[in-house]
């Protein structure tokens, strides 16, 4: 736990993506990445030199028609003394059931990202914290690359203009059996997807094909991830 948000404080550090004041709002989609930020955060909030607050917020994609049962979550959130906001939507029906995308993944994405955006504005929040982790943005690279055609990648910290929010994701320098470890090791209600494309995405497809090149090109996504820092690619 100390080594992991030994990491999760020097990304806060070398991005400044803390200030005095912020209140903060962690992203919760349910995911082992997100409940891991939202305890590390919690934990950081109570001697980090600069003070700030933290809310949790979700934005139930109510997948199936139904209502996602989040209430181990509120629990931890208790146990945290942090505030946590449910915003039901019906995101899975109008992707899935009207709208029968073919790729589905990045449409919901992008708008549950929107309404999370929404909800910080309403609640007063000024920055979203996201679960993005070292190996999202080893991957994100090379979908860039190989579906878009593009050098690029996730910026570390970002400033939505239209919002008035910044986006900040303090985990880019834990990876993801990190996170996972951590998660089994403390217990975390982590709560399954109800997508119906949960596991079948480039993404995963991406995952495994780094898995592979890895063997043949030793500490490949370590060797991307100092690249992109080196090149300051996208805030990097």
């Amino acid at each position: 736990m100390e080594k992991l948000i030994g990491k999760v404080r020097a990304a806060v550090e070398r991005y400044a993506l803390i200030e005095e004041g912020d209140r903060i709002a962690v992203g919760v989609s349910g995911g082992k990445d997100s409940l891991y930020l939202l305890t590390a955060m919690a934990e950081l909030s109570r001697y980090y030199p600069k003070q700030f607050t933290v809310t949790a917020i979700t934005a139930d994609p109510c997948f199936g028609g139904k209502e996602t049962d989040f209430s181990a979550i509120q629990r931890l959130c208790d146990s945290l003394d942090v505030p946590y906001i449910i915003r039901k939507t019906n995101l899975g029906p109008l992707i899935f059931e009207e709208r029968k995308e073919e790729n589905p993944c990045s449409l919901c994405a992008r708008m549950r990202r929107g309404i999370l955006h929404n909800l910080c504005v309403e609640e007063g929040l000024n920055k979203l914290a996201l679960g993005h982790h070292f190996d999202d943005a080893v991957q994100t690279f090379f979908l860039n690359l190989f579906y878009g055609g593009k050098l690029g990648c996730f910026s570390p910290k970002s400033y939505l203009s239209r919002k008035q929010i910044t986006l900040i994701r303090p985990l880019i320098f834990c990876e993801e059996r990190e996170l996972r470890n951590a998660a089994s090791r403390m217990e975390l209600p982590v709560v399954k997807s109800g997508c119906p494309a949960d596991g079948v995405t480039a993404r995963k497809d991406t995952e495994v094909l780094l898995q592979t090149l890895e063997k043949q090109f030793p500490d490949l996504r370590r060797k991307v991830m100092g690249a992109m820092q080196r090149a300051g690619l996208d805030g990097w």
